[in-house]
């Protein structure tokens, strides 16, 4: 497992997030334990704004949300991807859920990391695994880290 192969970027200003290197190394174990070879996975973080321009350019939507995950892999045994994660869409949900906006933050980061691991969320049972394998990494992550 190589943490050095998941990137943070923050095009716009800088987002406090906390414990980045246990953080990357938590995604690194999420790839490892999903029998995935990570290439190079950056996840840009950035504002409403900034995703909703992606969102409408790459997909044709017209709303904001709070990831869109580009699967740039050209093999998919070596995963790379860039990860949009807007900021201001985790704090609301954060806000709305009633949970700290880092384990939101946290959630966010792991369901786009599964959607390259092959997880899907359009049908009832495909959002049921998924928030069953984010509920697995969330609670291995916290356990660990804090």
């Amino acid at each position: 497992m190589n943490k050095k192969r998941v990137y943070f970027y923050y095009p716009e200003k800088k987002y406090r997030i906390e414990d980045r290197c246990g953080l990357k190394q938590a995604i690194s174990e999420l790839f490892w334990k999903e029998r995935r070879e990570v290439g190079r996975i950056n996840y840009i973080f950035c504002s409403d704004e900034y995703l909703l321009l992606i969102n409408r350019q790459y997909l044709n939507h017209d709303y904001y949300t709070d990831i869109i995950t580009f699967d740039l892999s050209s093999d998919p045994a070596n995963v790379v991807s860039d990860i949009y994660v807007s900021v201001d869409r985790v704090s609301e949900n954060a806000k709305t859920l009633g949970i700290p906006r880092s384990r939101e933050l946290v959630r966010v980061i792991f369901h786009g990391a599964l959607h390259l691991c092959g997880y899907k969320d359009k049908s009832r049972n495909d959002i049921s695994v998924m928030r069953r394998k984010e509920n697995y990494y969330l609670k291995q992550y916290f356990k660990d880290s804090h």
